[in-house]
């Protein structure tokens, strides 16, 4: 396979209405939650065609999905690459703290979302972000303590993060999401 030296790169005024639609998408799901994700409410509201909206986007699903790889692109960049404690230059069991932390964070922030993901199908919610985030605690705790199974503690801790289970504890149950970020810090199984 031959490698792209000139990757196609998106012209100035798609980049535009790429902004302008995931912006106008997010106020609107921040107001009126996933229901309210109409394509042609989108398309007024961005100030673009609701064709423009179908092509570059397909469906509301994959709107949805494109809101959720926004703020995922940024979370990734933030553990990767972003100061301590989130980022490199902590002590592991301190980044996996942060992590669970902002993780947390992160899934409330677009819990409609990341439960309408996560529940398309049986297997939804892993590959892509989740074998990154297991990849990542997997990493860490190993660091800490290389006797530990490392694989299976970042299941074990990434578990209660799933939407499905963390909507329901925090809509139906009245957990809080303090609450969850304590009961996280006393699974760390290492101190």
């Amino acid at each position: 396979m031959e490698a792209v030296t000139n990757p196609r790169r998106e012209r100035v005024d798609a980049a535009r209405n790429r902004a302008k639609i995931l912006a106008a998408a997010a106020e609107i799901v921040s107001v009126h939650g996933v229901e309210g994700l109409a394509m042609a409410e989108v398309a007024a509201a961005a100030g673009v065609g609701v064709g423009t909206l179908y092509r570059r986007f397909g469906d509301r699903s994959g709107l949805a999905y494109a809101l959720i790889d926004e703020r995922e692109r940024e979370f990734q960049s933030a553990f990767i690459q972003g100061p301590p404690p989130l980022g490199p230059g902590a002590d592991p069991v301190t980044r996996i703290r942060a992590f669970l932390h902002a993780l947390t964070d992160r899934t409330v922030e677009q819990l409609d979302l990341l439960l309408m993901a996560e529940t398309a199908s049986p297997f939804a919610r892993f590959g892509g972000a989740y074998d990154g985030y297991h990849a990542h605690l997997s990493m860490l705790i190993g660091q800490a303590d290389p006797k530990a199974d490392a694989y299976v503690l970042a299941d074990q801790l990434l578990a209660p993060l799933a939407a499905s289970l963390l909507a329901h504890r925090l809509r139906t149950c009245g957990v809080t999401v303090d609450r969850v970020k304590s009961a996280l810090d006393q699974l760390l199984p290492l101190r």
